[in-house]
């Protein structure tokens, strides 16, 4: 397991002051869900970040690390379906529970095969990715929101890698080594945040 450097450290400090800062700014205009959501996912990311902080790379061996980690991109793309898509709300709300359930399932049943565990992680954060992705993008060119909200979409590509980098790697299936997805991932954190700040700002 790669040792934590000074500037991964500071990194990540940076991504969960600017988590921070996002909780507390909140979303201009977001129903009651939407802020739920948003709240708990950027809640999710700040202690996530001061997590890795603390302890380091290795709090990345335990199995409870892909639950949470999907968590944020659940509840994000919840709350911009919530605030932007509300007609789907009911629909993609029974999926955020159903996708959660199914990962905590695959995740925490050891005679759970690995390969249905990982396409089931792969399904429910493609989904939510994607929704996190295009949504905001779609919005900005129909002139629906300003054009800087697509941040929030490039915001959604990176959480989308990052996850899936993670998620590989605790299955035993690592998309790229060890040593380079520990060694980018503070970065990829970082721009993934300051993403989404700039892109909820432009709203």
């Amino acid at each position: 397991m790669k040792k934590m450097s000074s500037l991964d450290r500071v990194l990540l400090l940076i991504t969960g002051l600017l988590a921070a800062y996002q909780i507390v700014k909140g979303v201009e205009g977001a129903p009651a869900l939407s802020m739920w959501a948003y709240t708990i996912a950027f809640g999710v990311l700040l202690v996530a970040g001061l997590l890795l902080i603390i302890m380091g790379f290795g709090i990345l061996e335990s199995p409870l690390v892909v639950i949470v980690s999907t968590i944020i991109p659940l509840s994000l793309s919840l709350g911009l379906v919530a605030q932007y898509a509300p007609q789907y709300t009911t629909l993609y709300g029974i999926f955020v529970v159903l996708g959660f359930l199914a990962i905590v399932y695959t995740r925490l049943t050891p005679s759970t095969p690995k390969k249905w565990a990982i396409i089931v992680l792969a399904v429910v954060h493609g989904i939510a990715g994607l929704t996190i992705f295009l949504l905001p993008i779609i919005l900005a060119l129909k002139g629906a929101m300003p054009g800087g909200f697509a941040l929030v979409g490039i915001g959604g590509a990176l959480i989308g890698v990052g996850g899936l980098l993670l998620a590989f790697l605790k299955a035993g299936k690592p998309i790229l080594s060890e040593k380079t997805i520990l060694t980018v991932l503070p970065g990829l954190l970082l721009l993934m945040a300051a993403a989404f700040v700039a892109g909820f700002a432009a709203v």
